[in-house]
């Protein structure tokens, strides 16, 4: 399967997107159950049935530039595929020294972030990034091989992955988060998402608020015919909540500030949203950490 995927990995960008396109749709047919729940969240976000149908497509394009992503060689930068609108915020943060949280939805390019934050900023800073290792033992092998680089390193969603993400804060460092991914049970809360309650990660304002790093948000829109990726960097539209009746409700009301600005991202691009995801599941049972559990 390696094989197959380096062979992937060698087809220009823009030809994969083209394909992909056609994946998409070919999961989408063959799939009942990714057909149903891509449709229903659609439909919770109100997209319009065009909207829906490049949704379709664009998650075959994601799919596809995966493996050329995962396995393009490290000396070779992305460069004049990578186009960035707010990199100076990210400049800021990292002069105050405080550290940075990152968050990224399901949107667009996910993958391509860590690394292009990693291509301009690695000579200032390092990126640690947290991954849920894949189910596959290849697939795992594969991602443990390519998604570490220079600049930026990679923590699973455990215990060890969240002691890893506070001594990077506490160096200073940048760390990333994908905050719409479901976390294991007792790292999460129910909030809503798109007016749904969803079991979402308290883990990044608990990183911020034991921390005190700035808090950013970022997602890279997919540009037509494989022309590359338009990063998007921009600041919460609302502060990390600090005081309430008791950590629950504290810790809810994070949740529900930070799926609102995760919102606030996926309506400007809802085409690049992954809706097929299975947002709204139940959480998986292991052992409950918190920031906290990080102290060297």
């Amino acid at each position: 399967m390696q094989a197959v995927m380096r062979w992937i990995a060698g087809r220009s960008l823009g030809s994969l997107h083209a394909s992909g396109a056609w994946i998409g749709w070919l999961a989408y047919a063959l799939s009942p159950t990714y057909r149903r729940r891509l449709r229903a969240h659609a439909a919770l976000a109100g997209l319009t049935d065009a909207e829906r149908r490049a949704a379709v497509a664009e998650t075959g394009r994601m799919v596809a530039e995966l493996p050329w992503l995962w396995l393009r060689p490290h000396h070779e930068p992305l460069g004049a595929l990578l186009r960035w609108q707010g990199a100076e915020l990210i400049e800021q943060a990292l002069d105050a020294g405080s550290g940075l949280v990152l968050l990224t939805p399901h949107l667009g390019c996910f993958e391509v972030c860590a690394q292009a934050i990693a291509e301009r900023f690695g000579e200032r800073t390092r990126l640690t990034a947290m991954y849920r290792p894949a189910r596959q033992a290849w697939l795992r092998e594969l991602e443990e091989g390519t998604r570490r680089r220079p600049g930026l390193e990679t923590a699973p969603a455990a215990l060890a992955g969240v002691r890893q993400m506070i001594r990077a804060l506490r160096r200073g460092e940048a760390v990333g988060l994908l905050p719409d991914q479901v976390p294991p049970e007792g790292m999460g809360v129910w909030a809503p998402f798109f007016g749904r309650p969803a079991y979402t990660m308290t883990l990044a304002t608990r990183l911020v608020q034991q921390t005190g790093a700035a808090l950013l948000l970022i997602w890279a829109e997919r540009l037509p015919r494989g022309s590359g990726y338009l990063l998007r960097v921009t600041q919460p539209e609302a502060p990390v909540p600090t005081h309430a009746d008791s950590d629950e409700a504290l810790q809810i009301a994070c949740a529900t500030m930070v799926n609102e600005q995760m919102e606030a991202l996926i309506r400007r691009k809802p085409q690049q949203y992954l809706w097929g995801y299975h947002r709204y599941k139940q959480p998986r049972r292991v052992e409950a950490v918190s920031p906290q559990d990080g102290k060297p």
